[in-house]
């Protein structure tokens, strides 16, 4: 038996109860990881409220960290006691969990149980949003919207040591110090300011090559207006709702604009491109280009009230469980 958070019906964070399950041997394929840290992140809301819909019940939770307690057959890049991480299918609101090896990453001993956890669905999207969708560099102007959340604090980072000037949007004065501490060589309070004004004043009306947007409904259409012709807006979540569908015309009129909505997993459906992606991410942290500070720990029993902070934008940076 393990313990793990369970979700029998959606809602909000009280639909979430901790309760004995029994865990099978891993089958084909798979490996048994016991976790040492679990990633929380906005979409672990997105399931639970039935936002992202998913099979009833279900244990939550996309990324995890710890060592390898045992192998299922077929499986021969990974044995008992090496040390991993993951982003998985849903289920890492556990002691225990199986996992799929294709999921697994190795950790080197130079990354915490924690980092591993925090890095990996943050960490692997600040990657392919710098990287892929937008491939920044030297010289480019990036809007960053929630700069103080767990992606905006990697990607203010990693934008710098690219050589880009970043720009990013914040609700407090709080979060402003930790965008600036992070990287962002202008911080818009957004609660105080008009941020597309600020944006025309900061760049002298040049505006921005890539908007990187993960608040959606509060920050749109805005984000457009503050886009260079030809620039790109890149939605990647919805910490404040769903944007609303739009006529596409309107891309047109405000320069040729390119907007794009893409998600993790599409990016790492490849085994290739995961461990790509995964490896670039480690050479990052390596260097010091990017840290990823964990700001909040919670036991896996308080998994409610870790939601509660993370629902209320409460929460700064990254934050775990710990089972």
């Amino acid at each position: 038996m393990t313990k793990a958070i369970r979700i029998h019906r959606t809602g909000g964070p009280e639909v979430m109860s901790l309760e004995d399950v029994e865990l099978p041997k891993p089958g084909k394929g798979e490996v048994r990881v016991r976790n040492h840290a679990i990633g929380l992140n906005f979409i672990d809301i997105y399931f639970r409220s039935g936002s992202y819909p998913t099979a009833l019940p279900f244990t939550p939770g996309n990324e995890g960290a710890g060592e390898v307690l045992a192998v299922g057959r077929g499986v021969t890049d990974f044995k008992p006691d090496d040390r991993v991480a993951y982003v998985s299918t849903l289920g890492s609101y556990a002691e225990e969990r199986n996992v799929d090896a294709k999921s697994l990453i190795l950790l080197p001993k130079s990354i915490s149980y924690e980092m591993g956890a925090a890095m990996m669905l943050k960490g692997l999207t600040a990657q392919y949003l710098l990287r892929r969708t937008f491939k920044v560099k030297a010289g480019d102007t990036i809007l960053v919207h929630a700069a103080a959340g767990g992606v905006g604090l990697i990607l203010c980072q990693w934008g710098k040591a690219l050589g880009a000037t970043v720009i990013g949007t914040v609700g407090s004065e709080a979060k402003a110090k930790l965008a600036k501490k992070a990287g962002a060589k202008h911080v818009i309070n957004y609660s105080t300011e008009d941020f597309v004004e600020r944006i025309r004043q900061i760049t002298k009306g040049k505006l921005c090559d890539v908007v990187y947007d993960g608040v959606g409904k509060t920050t749109f259409p805005g984000s457009l207006d503050c886009l260079r012709p030809l620039g790109m807006f890149v939605s990647y979540g919805s910490a404040s709702g769903a944007i609303d569908a739009f006529n596409i015309g309107v891309l047109a009129q405000k320069g040729s604009l390119f907007a794009t909505r893409p998600t993790l997993f599409t990016y790492i459906a490849k085994r290739e491109d995961y461990v790509a992606s995964a490896r670039d991410l480690m050479r990052a942290i390596s260097r010091g280009d990017v840290t990823i500070p964990i700001h909040a720990r919670y036991k896996l029993a308080d998994a409610a009230k870790a939601h509660e902070e993370l629902g209320s934008r409460a929460t700064t940076g990254a934050s775990v469980i710990i089972p």
